[in-house]
């Protein structure tokens, strides 16, 4: 059976048919967006969880901790009861759009890029913000200092972000509904054809999605590469 499958999968990607496309474009839209809006608030979170000490340092901390590991379902049902015609937002008639669930991703994604961007800041040795601070930079020019020595742990924050959420189906499913042509994604489609016995299918969809971790990866791993030789001269 694995075999027909993949052959299947395989004939359907060569094609290019159009609704496995459809369903490809949609998942990146919405997990680029909700990576990117994620970056924006999570970077500067992160940096200043990494690089300052304040009052409620430790309870951001833990907080942020607890938002990594928290269950898409959950996040899912939280963001469908705000949604929701009875909810606070209700008014917005958000529910079952590609919205919601930009909006659902953005709350899963935030806590990856906070923490790993806190600790990648907080890893820059403090002695080298002494020396920029002792030779004259101001707190903009540390910060930007600070941000260069860490970019590799932000890239790889906000690597960890995207693949967080477009391999996730329990948040999307709740507040998108897997509508044919508006809010099916990669990974509620293979839940589906999967059911559905359509093994070809979705085995087109997994193999994209491995192939786009795959590809951010390749694309992390070499920019690391060039940057350690660059360091070696």
């Amino acid at each position: 059976m694995f075999g027909i499958a993949f052959r299947q999968a395989v004939e359907l990607l060569a094609a290019g048919a159009v609704d496995l496309w459809t369903i490809i474009i949609t998942s990146l839209r919405v997990s680029a967006t909700a990576t990117l809006i994620g970056m924006v608030v999570g970077v500067p979170i992160g940096f200043l969880l990494g690089g300052t000490r304040f009052v409620g340092r430790r309870l951001l901390m833990v907080l942020t901790n607890t938002g990594m590991g928290l269950p898409p379902v959950v996040v899912g049902l939280f963001v469908l009861m705000m949604l929701s015609r009875s909810g606070p937002f209700g008014f917005l008639q958000m529910l079952y759009s590609q919205e919601a669930m930009v909006i659902a991703q953005v709350v899963i994604a935030t806590p990856l890029i906070v923490g790993v961007t806190a600790a990648a800041v907080a890893a820059v040795p403090r002695e080298l913000r002494l020396q920029a601070r002792s030779l004259g930079a101001g707190r903009v020019a540390e910060a930007l200092l600070t941000i260069r020595e860490a970019r590799l742990g932000v890239i790889a924050a906000i690597a960890a972000g995207f693949g967080g959420i477009i391999s996730e189906v329990g948040a999307v499913q709740i507040v998108g509904g897997n509508i044919e042509g508006q809010t099916r994604v990669m990974t509620t489609a293979i839940v589906l054809e999967a059911r559905r016995g359509n093994f070809g299918l979705a085995l087109a969809l997994g193999l994209m999605l491995i192939g786009l971790a795959l590809l951010v990866n390749v694309v992390l791993t070499s920019y690391q590469h060039s940057h350690e030789r660059y360091e070696r001269g």
